[in-house]
Order: structure tokens, then sequence, then C-alpha cells
């Protein structure tokens, strides 16, 4: 009795016992994903902020298929209305560079530091990242002139 206190939620035996039938497919299925499967399958969502706006979206990662097809989400979400504006610019052209015109896209990782989107591969950018920031390029602020000295 003393050790049923320790562990409130001990399951004896019986517990674990699968009969056989759909619970033994289950069982088989569940054996055979890897680790890479079932992180996959349940990744939450990831907030996407666009710096200067107040409205947050969400995207989910484990939908994508790598960095090409995050670009192409991003684009749809923040530059064009339609579907004309993914159009012009050709699935392959379309990188996280230009994704959204005059940003960078860059993410923050589970130790809050913010790192440049496409620095990883994508399994591990999908494993690390809590929130993507797509944030404006500064203008050089540097202006030469020609005859100073």
């Amino acid at each position: 009795m003393q050790e049923a206190q320790k562990r409130p939620y001990a399951l004896g035996a019986h517990a674990l016992h699968l009969p056989d039938g759909p619970c033994k497919i289950l069982r088989l299925r569940l054996s055979a994903t890897t680790d890479d499967d079932v992180a996959s399958a349940i990744v939450p969502p990831v907030t996407v902020v666009l710096e200067g706006r107040s409205i947050c979206h969400r995207i989910h990662l484990s939908r994508h298929t790598g960095y090409n097809s995050l670009a192409v989400a991003l684009r749809r979400l923040f530059v064009g209305d339609g579907d004309d504006e993914v159009e012009k610019h050709n699935e392959e052209e379309l990188d996280l560079s230009n994704a959204v015109p005059g940003h960078v896209v860059a993410y923050e990782d589970m130790e809050d530091d913010l790192l440049l989107a496409g620095d990883l591969s994508w399994r591990d950018f999908v494993r690390v990242v809590k929130r993507i920031r797509i944030i404006p390029v500064k203008p050089n602020r540097r202006r030469h002139h020609y005859g100073d000295v």
C-alpha cells in the first residue's frame, strides 16, 4: 500500500495488456515509425510575426516540405491577396530571401536566439523553431560622398 501511495498513478500489469485485433495493428504501426515521424506528427503550429503589424499568423510547419514551400506560404500571407502574385514568381525561383520583398526571414529558437532562417536543414529547423519573425531590411545608412577624403 505504501508503494501505491508513492506512485498514485501507477498502472497494474493488466492496464498495459492490449487485446489482439485493431490494437495489435496499431502497436505494429507505432513500432514501425521512427522518432522523426512521431516528432513531425506532433509539431505544434508556429507563430509568424511581421514587424510593424499587430496581427500574427500561425503556420503548421509539418504541412510544408521545406523552405521553398514555407516561402510560398509566407508570400501568400503577406504579399498577395490572391494567387496572382505567387504565380508571377515560379515556385522554383521563390525562396526565403525573396518571399516577402524588403524583409529578412528569421526565427527564434528554443533558447530565444534570433537566427537567419535557412541556415539549418529543414528537419532541424522544424525541431528548434519557436517563432518566425519577418524583419524589414534597413537601408544602408552610410552614404558615400565622392570627393570627400
